[in-house]
């Protein structure tokens, strides 16, 4: 860890610190909610001992990276403005997708993990508290300063051990009686040292998590925004990874059928491979990190 170096630069109208190690093409991890840099940790150390510079940026509102406080600075025009190559997790995967959407031509790889890509749908909230009632987290975070202040009850490093225990089997769920201390935490986490656990609850009691919550927040402007592109396909050579306990596979009615199936390479045609890990839900990349890296080495040393 202590040879991954540290550099903030200047793009897109913020400052945004990024770690970065080694010499060779460049690959660009993009992390998720509510992770940062450090959730590519493992993958860095393991891309640039085989010949990638590995770069990791906190994203925009996260970390050190400045955080605007609008939910309108957090369109996918102002987050694609950030990026150049790619390997994405969760919200990361989001941006990886449009990023394709836009630019094809500057990626020459992708490695998406635990997000699928669907096309624009009919309707900006398909259905969520309908599945899952009003108290889903993605219902929950919507309303400004309402889910920061019930975070704010709970100590940070538990609220972080909650959410990384929480995007498997069973829906999300932040009931606004009892908010976040009506969800159960882990005493430990196996995938992630007290250290680590720390040195990301830090980052978040000084940042705070309204930059990560604004990415749900901007859910419906980002919906108008890719108006255009209804029914786009992503044409670049891709491979997808996903646990068979993520929220976002096992959830989502039909969602398995369309990874699996005909649905997902009908919208994305040069997706080559699909991966399905047996027994790891959503936070792939730390929970099983060596297969993870075995997986993204595998497949951009073809290109």
């Amino acid at each position: 860890m202590e040879k991954i170096e540290h550099s903030t630069i200047t793009t897109n109208g913020i400052n945004i610190h990024i770690a970065s190690i080694g010499t060779g093409p460049v690959v660009l991890f993009l992390h998720g909610f509510p992770e940062l840099w450090h959730s590519w940790r493992h993958q860095l150390l393991y891309l640039s001992s085989h010949g990638y510079r590995a770069i990791a940026p906190d994203l925009r509102g996260y970390g050190d990276t400045d955080a605007p406080p609008s939910p309108a600075s957090y369109s996918v025009l102002h987050l694609v403005g950030d990026l150049v190559f790619l390997v994405g997790h969760d919200w990361g995967a989001n941006i990886a997708w449009i990023f394709c959407l836009f630019r094809p031509d500057r990626v020459k790889a992708l490695v998406n993990l635990g997000v699928p890509y669907i096309p624009r749908t009919p309707s900006v909230f398909p259905g969520f508290e309908a599945l899952f009632g009003d108290d889903f987290y993605i219902c929950r975070f919507q309303e400004p300063g309402e889910i920061e202040r019930d975070f704010a009850s709970e100590d940070t490093a538990t609220v972080l051990k909650k959410i990384y225990t929480s995007f498997g089997p069973n829906p999300m769920r932040i009931p606004k009686e009892e908010g976040i201390k009506g969800v159960k935490a882990p005493e430990t986490l196996p995938w992630l040292t007290e250290e680590d656990l720390n040195y990301c609850a830090n980052k978040f009691n000084s940042k705070g998590f309204t930059g990560g919550l604004n990415y749900y927040r901007a859910i419906t402007l980002n919906w108008d925004l890719i108006a255009p592109w209804t029914g786009a396909q992503i044409k670049v050579p891709t491979k997808f990874i996903v646990g068979d306990q993520d929220s976002s596979y096992v959830l989502f009615p039909g969602m398995k059928e369309y990874v699996n199936g005909s649905g997902f390479k009908n919208n994305v045609p040069l997706l080559q491979e699909v991966v399905v890990m047996e027994g790891v839900g959503h936070f792939i990349n730390q929970a099983k990190p060596d297969e993870i890296s075995s997986h993204i080495y595998d497949f951009i040393k073809k290109f």
